[in-house]
């Protein structure tokens, strides 16, 4: 069952909208420990269309840690991302890495209020929302703000960086 609170979920990421002085809505839902597609699972128990919805994930551009932003409509294209980033190519970051990095665990890894800024892009078709969807930094858990806001808080860039199914 899908719950909304405007109080701040106790995780960097709250933290880090509150300190930037974001206006966000927290969402908690009740994960279930079986889903593999954890940006669906968030979609559906929220009642949010997967266009709206945004999956963060941790790629390795030539050597280097960055965060991608993408739909969970879609899937991350990565060869968009290296052209992007200017890199010669980019490959999914090992989740141990990915953890480390970002203080979360994978399923519940929030693009806002990680351990280290990395470089960070955002798919351009968060624009086309008025509040777009993010983890908050664990697993049941999302974040709805604006996509300008999410972009300010993250540092990042906007680009066509997904492939539709």
């Amino acid at each position: 069952m899908a719950k909304k609170s405007k109080g701040s979920a106790g995780t960097p990421a709250t933290v880090a909208l509150a300190v930037a002085g974001i206006e966000h809505t927290v969402h908690t839902y009740d994960h279930d420990p079986r889903s593999a597609s954890y940006g669906a699972e968030a979609a559906a128990a929220l009642g949010l269309a997967e266009e709206q919805v945004f999956k963060t994930l941790l790629a390795d551009a030539d050597g280097r840690l960055v965060v991608a932003i993408v739909p969970v409509a879609g899937e991350l294209d990565l060869k968009a991302l290296a052209r992007t980033l200017g890199a010669s190519r980019c490959a999914m970051a090992d989740p141990a890495r990915a953890r480390r990095s970002s203080g979360y665990v994978v399923g519940g890894i929030s693009p806002i209020g990680q351990r280290k800024a990395l470089p960070t892009v955002l798919d351009d078709s968060a624009l086309a929302h008025p509040v777009v969807y993010v983890s908050g930094g664990r697993r049941g858990l999302d974040l709805g703000l604006a996509p300008t806001d999410l972009a300010r808080v993250t540092g990042a860039v906007t680009a066509p960086i997904r492939r539709t199914r």
